[in-house]
């Protein structure tokens, strides 16, 4: 049975369809300074505006104001000039141009809209960075551009370089343009793994039900950023734990379902209990500039540089320890199967998962609990159970 959403008896839901978000550039010491007595900043602001506007409204048209209540910064007497039109990065026939690529990639070639746009993102860094139209691009074009390509990273560098075979070879025709260049190997560099102890201080130093939400769905299920970024309550079966995220329309990136720790399941009825009324019906609705600076304040605090791609990472080597196959982490992970067994003579239905009887070859790798907020002695349990039971973290 799926939870039904957090009823608001407040009346908040009421008050807010008024409002809109704005973005305000503030000093950081006074923001500080602000949340350290305890004020609403955004009532705070709100107060101070329309006590403005009261006042403003008794200016005469000379915009004279009364010199006892010079309290705030006056009219602007030097007012910068309309805000001109940013020039276009490429001119409108290449435009077009790049609105079929993009369109190409989707249908033609079945790759995800993200993957469309990255690429036609380079393409259009390409354009204005050599200065000619794509068809009058050459060889030697393409070699020099790549030259400066050469401090990046090698993953740049590849996801350039793709995006410039797709669009000469496969979009334009020009397989001799780009044949002869080659992607670079990138080094093998062994992962370092964050302990549970790490994890664990990171976790009691968020602030927020939401991103201590986000951060334990995140380490418990394996999914991606983004997947978590985009469930909505749809998704997530509270009766089985199990959250089944939108699948990719790409090549290398699906989704089957995962679970979730009773942990999470707490931290995530906790949210659900405070979030804001919002039109958007994701459980975590987030301006993409903040889903990049999730949790910035709390590594600074901790000295500890945990993302979600880190957390993914600690969980797949978790399930690993615990003698899980590396079919099923795959596929709570949602990368696509490559061996034979994998792909034809595995059963990936979500029942496999929740069976209710205890699998012996299981049971020696999971007699002991994973939890980090209270150690527990657990018995004998199916794969699901592993899941949602064992890969605790707090």
């Amino acid at each position: 049975m799926n939870l039904p959403p957090p009823s608001h008896t407040n009346g908040c839901e009421c008050k807010m369809t008024h409002k809109r978000n704005v973005v305000l550039y503030l000093d950081e010491e006074l923001v500080s300074k602000t949340r350290e007595l305890g004020l609403n900043l955004s009532k705070t602001v709100e107060n101070h505006l329309k006590q403005l506007i009261n006042n403003f409204q008794t200016f005469s048209e000379r915009n004279t104001i009364d010199c006892h209540d010079n309290w705030w910064a006056g009219p602007d007497l030097n007012r910068r000039p309309l805000a001109r039109k940013a020039p276009a990065l490429c001119s409108e026939d290449d435009g077009q141009l790049l609105e079929s690529f993009r369109d190409f990639q989707i249908v033609d070639l079945r790759r995800s809209k993200r993957t469309a746009y990255e690429k036609v993102w380079f393409i259009r860094k390409l354009i204005k960075t050599v200065g000619k139209k794509p068809a009058e691009i050459s060889r030697e074009d393409l070699r020099g551009y790549l030259r400066k390509l050469e401090g990046y990273s090698p993953a740049y560098y590849k996801n350039a370089l793709m995006a410039l075979k797709v669009f000469f070879r496969d979009f334009l025709g020009l397989p001799e343009t780009v044949e002869s260049f080659k992607c670079p190997n990138q080094p093998f560099k062994p992962k370092h793994i964050v302990s549970k102890e790490q994890i664990k201080h990171f976790y009691e130093c968020l602030e927020t039900p939401k991103e201590k939400a986000l951060f334990i769905l995140y380490a418990t299920t394996g999914l991606r950023r983004d997947e978590i970024l985009s469930i909505r309550l749809e998704n997530i079966d509270f009766s089985k734990r199990m959250i089944t995220p939108n699948n990719h329309t790409g090549e290398t990136k699906k989704s089957w379902v995962s679970f979730f720790n009773d942990e999470a399941e707490q931290a995530l009825k906790e949210h659900l209990a405070t979030k804001k009324p919002s039109k958007s019906q994701r459980l975590f609705p987030m301006q993409r500039e903040e889903s990049i600076k999730l949790w910035r304040a709390t590594r600074d605090k901790t000295g500890t540089n945990i993302t979600p791609q880190r957390l993914r990472e600690w969980f797949c080597s978790e399930m690993s320890r615990l003698g899980v196959s590396e079919t099923y982490i795959d596929a709570f992970c949602g990368r696509v199967p490559r061996s034979v067994l994998a792909r034809h003579y595995t059963d990936f239905s979500s029942r496999t998962c929740c069976v209710s009887n205890p699998q012996p070859y299981l049971a020696p790798h999971f007699e002991v609990s994973m939890s980090l907020i209270s150690p527990r002695i657990g018995g004998l349990c199916s794969l699901r159970r592993t899941c949602t039971n064992f890969i605790g973290i707090l």
